[in-house]
């Protein structure tokens, strides 16, 4: 059903109809206008030589008889003997049969059918009555000469492969430039840097391709310069803040507390996001995958919020298998739904499960906070969105780290989701495409 949904498909399918309905057409004009006719004119002659035949052996003396008998059967492959018992009518479903019987009816004024005389070689016997006598002409399969429902099978047989085969090969030729720009920008949307495609085919295929290789270019520059601008902004930052801390340390002890613990509150939000954006630079660049155990890389960092969260966890390995990532993006993107989960669930544990399915690592992160309304799920992947109530700035964070999980997810290909937990809370979910799984499932 995936593949019929394809423009490859559709179109070779059209085409393919189109041409076999017209295919059809002809050759029913061709039997109707050409062949019918010429078989029933074939019979026509054939049975007014059978009867001028009869009649002219009825004249003749019967010393000459033979002689004209073997002129028959040397000239026009036609037996004639004497009729001395009824033969079985034939059962072919040859067209010509039909017609020699009308020709036959039409000469002779009665109902004359074409009977077997022999199967093997197949020999076809016509009894005509002349002068009180009856005639029996016979003649081979192979006289016939014209097979029309052999033709017919050959000409639709052979029209279908050059049709199809035409079909594929022009619609290919048609589909796979637009193949090649739909895998290239399902790449360049994922961030990755791409050779530019080549610029042939039709005018307005070349002409797409063109302006696809300069939009993918501008395009890799803007990325290129953002995570550049993330973290070459993020870094000088940190430079002010560090001496606005220091200062902060050495003000008078007699200082307001409320205004300087105010002050260090806001100077950590600052760092936080600092943080947070360093973060999504590094995740945007390109890394190399890793092979890893996904079961010893998430015990890791289970271990490590249990050390310093005093939320319980439950972790849940299920079937984890061993598969090739890229780590860092895909340490931050739990981080961040841990931590969500962690800071939105309240007093009650947090519930980590890890499966792997055919074809996929599947990672859910579940928790028992007041959960997200169904009409703001989407909303809360945009950055700095908070909800009114649970995702207050009183609660903390800085608002970008779904936005950061969402964005590095559909970099690299994979899919997040956030869904209503049964029995109240949210069930966040991220599922990994495993292009090459290595081991067995643990």
């Amino acid at each position: 059903m995936g593949h019929s949904r394809t423009l490859f498909a559709r179109t070779g399918i059209t085409l393919s109809i189109a041409l076999l309905v017209f295919l059809l057409f002809t050759v029913a004009v061709i039997l109707n206008y050409i062949l019918v006719p010429l078989g029933k004119r074939a019979a026509d002659d054939f049975t007014a030589l059978m009867v001028l035949s009869a009649q002219t052996w009825v004249e003749l003396p019967p010393g000459t008889r033979p002689d004209f008998e073997r002129e028959l059967q040397e000239r026009y492959r036609l037996k004639l003997t004497l009729a001395e018992s009824q033969l079985p009518p034939s059962k072919s479903l040859l067209p010509y049969l039909q017609f020699l019987e009308n020709s036959l009816e039409e000469y002779t004024g009665e109902k004359i059918p074409v009977s077997v005389a022999s199967n093997k070689p197949l020999v076809f016997a016509v009894d005509i009555s002349m002068a009180g006598r009856a005639l029996r002409f016979s003649f081979p399969r192979e006289r016939i000469g014209a097979q029309p429902p052999a033709a017919v099978l050959l000409v639709i047989i052979a029209g279908m492969l050059v049709i199809l085969l035409t079909t594929l090969l022009l619609v290919r030729r048609l589909t796979d430039p637009l193949t090649r720009l739909s895998e290239a920008t399902a790449r360049v949307g994922h961030g990755d840097t791409l050779a530019p495609l080549p610029e042939t085919g039709p005018r307005e295929i070349a002409v797409l391709t063109h302006n696809f290789n300069r939009m993918a270019r501008e395009v890799t520059e803007l990325l290129a310069n953002r995570t550049t601008l993330f973290a070459g902004i993020s870094h000088d930052l940190r430079t002010p803040i560090t001496r606005m801390q220091l200062a902060l340390e050495l003000l008078p002890g007699d200082s307001d507390p409320t205004v300087v613990n105010s002050l260090r509150q806001g100077l950590e939000d600052m760092n936080r996001l600092i943080q947070d954006t360093l973060e999504l630079a590094r995740g945007l660049q390109p890394h190399a995958a890793e092979e890893v155990d996904l079961r010893d890389f998430l015990d890791g960092i289970i271990a490590d919020y249990r050390r310093s969260s005093a939320t319980e966890i439950y972790w849940s390995p299920g079937t984890c298998c061993i598969c090739t990532v890229e780590t860092l993006a895909l340490h931050r993107v739990l981080t961040n739904l841990i931590d969500n989960a962690v800071r939105y669930g309240g007093d009650h544990p947090v519930e980590v499960r890890c499966d792997c399915p055919a074809g996929a690592a599947v990672f859910r992160i579940l928790d028992r906070g007041t959960g997200i309304p169904a009409a703001e799920r989407e909303a809360v992947f945009r950055p700095f969105y908070r909800l009114e109530t649970s995702r207050s700035r009183a609660t903390g964070g800085s608002g970008l780290g779904l936005a950061i999980a969402r964005q590095l997810c559909e970099t690299h290909g994979w899919e997040i989701s956030l869904q209503a937990r049964e029995g109240g809370g949210t069930q966040a979910q991220v599922r990994v495409p495993l292009d090459a799984t290595r081991g067995a499932a643990r």
